[in-house]
Parts: C-alpha cells; structure tokens; sequence
C-alpha cells in the first residue's frame, strides 16, 4: 500500500484532537507503517448504552475516517460486554444495568449508523464479548493485580463520588481494566476516545506493555457540546442531533446551535480546512451556520436530502418567509399572563407547562421572526402573531 508522507499523514491527524501520546511514538508508527506497507490497527470502542449515535460521536466517527482515507484498518468495537457493567467515566452516580436484549438491539444500530461515515467494506467491526465472556477468574486477577485502588480513586469522577459518600461498586473499579483489556486483545497501534475516557485508554497501555506488546498511541477528542452549549451531548439530556434524524430535522437543530459553539462544530466535523472555516468567519453567523448545517445533512445523507434541508428551512424558518398553510388560532388576550400560557394555548403539540417551559428555555419559541428564550418575557405589542414553535409547528394568531 502507498501511504502518504508520515509527517502530511501527522498533520492530518492531530487537527481538531485535545490530547496525543505521543506525537513522537505515532510518527514513528507511521513510519514503520509505511516501510513495511502493513496498517496501523486503530482502534475506536463504543458502548452501545442508546439506540441511536449523534453528532458527538461522529467526532470520533470523523477523526476515524481521517485514518481510513490515509489507509489504515480500522476496528470499530462495539463493547456489548463491558455496557452490561456501564462506563462510570464522568457519571456522578452508579449507571442502571441494561438487559442483554436492549444491548443487542442497540448493538444492531450502532452496526448500521457508523457507516452512515465509515466505509463499510473498509471497517472491521468487533464485539468484545467474544473475548470478555471466557475471561476466567485466574485471568481478571492478574488484570487487577496491575492497578491499586488509590490509583484508580484519583479519578476525577471516582474521587468526587468517594468525597461525597456516594457508592462506588467494584464492578465500577473493574471496568476500566477489561477496557484496557480489549486492547491487548486487539493488539491496537492507536486507540481514540474523548477527554473523558483518558485513563481508560492509558491503562490500555499499561496492559499492552504487561503482555509484552509494543503500547498503543493515545488520542484524546474534544467533548461535544449539545445544542444547550453547556453539557455533552446527550440523548438523555434531549440536546443531541442524532444520525438518524430526518435531514430537515437536522439542518434546524444545527440552525439552533448558538453563533460561538458553531465555530466547535465547524473544527471537530466539518471537512473544510482551517483556512476556509477561518474564511468564513467574514461571513454574517447566520449564513456560517446555513453552510454547516448543509455539510453536516450531506455528511449524514447525501447532497440532494441537504439541497432540499436547506430549501425546506428557507420557506418555514427564514424570517422573511411564513408558511402560508399556517394554522390559524384566534386568542382572548386577557387569558395570557405569561409566554408559558401563551405557548399552551396556541400549540397543538405541547401538554403541560413543563413542556412549554423546556422549549422556551432551548429556543424554540420565535414570535413574528424574534427567538424568546426567557420564560419571563413579555408578548411583542402587537394583535397579531406569527409563531413557530419547535421546529415544525406553525401558526397564526390573531387576538380579540
């Protein structure tokens, strides 16, 4: 195989990561890689916990593509056994159990979204079931043998919940090191994961080292933020942009993201170089943001569902265009005290003050093309109003 020059294929590499080790043991890996003309395996693991992956996967998703262009083999490890114990990386608290049938039918989805990125006839896709399942006892001791427990409570999240008097299981203590494990396993050059996922992967080296093999590079991803801008992106936290998503329904969410965190987006998905994101930083936010949202429904679908994303947004969500087909409602004013009554009355979606609530505050409230995020804002002064309510009710109101 001709691979491209090892310090071009670096470069590559390194764009959009929050943390290598080492620059200098990849480079030689590459070089090596390249002399022999074997690939590197790289490795990526994805606990199928959901049914549905979103665009803070694909971070990874991306940079794994990266390796698969310059041609390398890319294993991505669907960890149907270690998502029976739950990954307590970043959680506060000890994660529910999941059932081996929820498992497997997340497992099935994960299987058929990645390749919405990869190349499937260029992906090696492995459980870690096959080899976790016949650990034996013998075998788990001698893991737990190479980490103390003192080590593993200066973890950020272990030390914060033993502070707090909050339980820790030894199956928690445990996960990190069949992680580990599957490295050596796999026999990995490189292994990817997110900042939050650093000791896992650099005990992955410790064991690759233990059974004699050569330790695989680390590379650490930025974290996502969903389209609240605050936390991760999360299915559970309904600030995410799943793969799945109709295309329209993903151009909007895009559209929603704020002016700063779209600048995140643009450099951890986004295939344009950094001189034309940097480019495009001349242009008005909203227009940016038209150009993410495209690329990232043609990244997921294809040109022709982002064409018709982006035509779709420009008749129902641009300012200057309102459905003409909109609904029409007729309100007694007097009845609205708050935007919160306002919304309930005149949606045919929402239930209850909790929902109207939760969608004021995420933006998805605009009154005669103006976004109302504060739940204690006033109504425009005006008898009639334009309205859009998440991202596909419409309607008409009129006042008496």
């Amino acid at each position: 195989m001709n691979f491209l020059d090892p310090e071009k294929q670096l470069g590559i590499i390194e764009r959009g990561v929050d943390g290598l080790i080492s620059s200098k043991e990849l480079l030689s890996k590459l070089i090596k890689s390249r002399e022999t003309g074997r690939p590197l395996k790289i490795k990526a693991g994805f606990d199928p916990t959901a049914p549905d992956l979103h665009l803070g996967h694909c971070v990874l998703l991306k940079k794994l593509k990266d390796f698969q262009e310059l041609g390398h083999e890319i294993i991505f490890l669907i960890g149907d056994f270690t998502a029976q114990i739950g990954d307590p990386a970043g959680k506060t608290e000890t994660r529910p159990a999941l059932t081996r049938d929820e498992i497997i039918k997340n497992s099935k989805t994960y299987e058929r979204q990645v390749f919405k990125i990869l190349d499937k006839s260029k992906t090696k896709v492995l459980f870690n079931s096959k080899w976790l399942s016949k650990l034996s006892v013998q075998d788990l001791l001698a893991l737990t043998s190479q980490v103390n427990i003192a080590r593993l409570l200066e973890r950020d999240d272990f030390n914060k919940r033993y502070k707090g008097g909050v339980a820790i299981t030894l199956k928690e203590f445990i996960y990190p090191l069949i992680q580990a494990y599957d490295s050596v396993q796999i026999e990995s050059d490189v292994e990817l994961g997110g900042t939050d996922q650093t000791f896992n992967i650099l005990l992955g080296r410790d064991f690759q080292r233990y059974f004699n093999q050569e330790p695989q590079v680390a590379i650490f991803l930025p974290i996502l933020e969903g389209l609240d801008g605050v936390k991760k992106m999360s299915k559970s936290l309904g600030n995410y942009i799943g793969v799945e998503e109709d295309p329209v329904d993903i151009f909007g969410k895009v559209m929603s993201v704020s002016d700063e965190l779209m600048w995140k987006y643009f450099d951890l998905l986004s295939a344009k170089t950094e001189q034309e994101i940097t480019e495009l930083k001349s242009l008005h936010p909203m227009d940016a943001k038209k150009i993410l949202a495209k690329e990232l429904a043609e990244l997921l679908y294809d040109k022709s569902a982002a064409e018709s994303a982006f035509r779709d947004f420009e008749t129902k969500f641009s300012k200057r265009s309102f459905p003409k087909d909109a609904k029409v409602v007729k309100l007694d004013i007097n009845n609205v005290k708050t935007l919160v009554d306002f919304v309930l009355l005149v949606s045919g979606n929402l239930k209850s003050k909790g929902d109207a609530k939760r969608l004021i505050i995420q933006g998805g409230l605009t009154i005669n093309g103006e976004k109302y995020s504060d739940i204690d804002g006033d109504l425009p002064d005006a008898t009639e109003f334009e309205v859009k309510i998440g991202k596909k009710e419409f309607c008409k109101v009129l006042t008496k």
